[in-house]
């Protein structure tokens, strides 16, 4: 896995993969939203199924680019213009990275709101700063393990009110519905979606993949409207991938 730290003689630069937009989001509590996406590197976790492995098997180690925070702002307004007002943070895992507090109060200042999905493994003290903050532990079918602590004391540092912030479970087989029910079970108070999973991240063809990505949807529907554990969800598909299928940069 690469995990990528600052070092002390940049301290403020941010290992940077992607920024491209606008877009829709994809995923999520702000599923449809338009956004920038600034996609950083380096990743604590594995998943078997990861859509970004780039950003932590090695592959993508070439394209990583140290960036300032003016300096991706101000890509940002190179390829967005003005025709925007809120940027994702995507990974890998940016939680992985304290510097980015400086990136968000500087597009704050700049009047734009900021999202982030992280998995809920490391506290930053800037997710307080975040205006849509999703943490998304992963299920069994991830190949990855927990930690029910950690977790436990980001969401008791982030339950207050008036802050933005929910749950996301990705299922793909029973096993992950039964680990999202843990999850909306242990955090009740907590907005908590529920999306389905895509494993066939080697299809080229968005029309092949569409028919079976609606199939799985479909299927996570069925199920949770059936499940006693899973009473207050939102049921989201995996929404850019029904568009561009497993296309980068969208």
């Amino acid at each position: 896995m690469l995990e990528l730290q600052t070092q002390t003689s940049t301290p403020r630069r941010i290992p940077v993969l992607e920024i491209f937009g606008p877009t829709v989001q994809g995923e999520g509590m702000v599923i449809g939203r338009k956004t920038m996406f600034v996609r950083t590197a380096g990743c604590d976790y594995s998943c078997a199924w990861c859509d970004s492995a780039f950003t932590w098997d090695g592959t993508g180690k070439k394209d990583i680019r140290m960036l300032t925070p003016e300096e991706i702002c101000a890509e940002l307004y190179s390829i967005g213009g003005d025709a925007f007002a809120h940027v994702t943070l995507s990974g890998g895992n940016p939680a992985l990275l304290p510097q980015l507090g400086s990136l968000i109060e500087l597009l704050h200042r700049d009047g734009l709101q900021v999202a982030l999905e992280t998995q809920g493994s490391r506290w930053q003290d800037w997710f307080l700063q975040i205006d849509d903050l999703t943490l998304s532990p992963k299920p069994p079918s991830s190949g990855m393990l927990t930690d029910w602590l950690v977790l436990d004391g980001i969401v008791s540092q982030l339950t207050e009110p008036g802050r933005s912030f929910s749950l996301k479970v990705v299922v793909f087989d029973e096993a992950d519905l039964e680990f999202a029910a843990q999850v909306h079970e242990r955090y009740p108070l907590v907005p908590f979606y529920a999306q389905a999973g895509n494993d066939r991240l080697h299809e080229t063809e968005p029309a092949r993949l569409l028919p079976y990505l609606l199939e799985r949807y479909q299927w996570l529907i069925d199920r949770v409207m059936t499940h006693r554990g899973l009473r207050q969800v939102h049921v989201l598909p995996q929404l850019h991938t029904w568009v561009w299928g497993n296309k980068k940069g969208v």
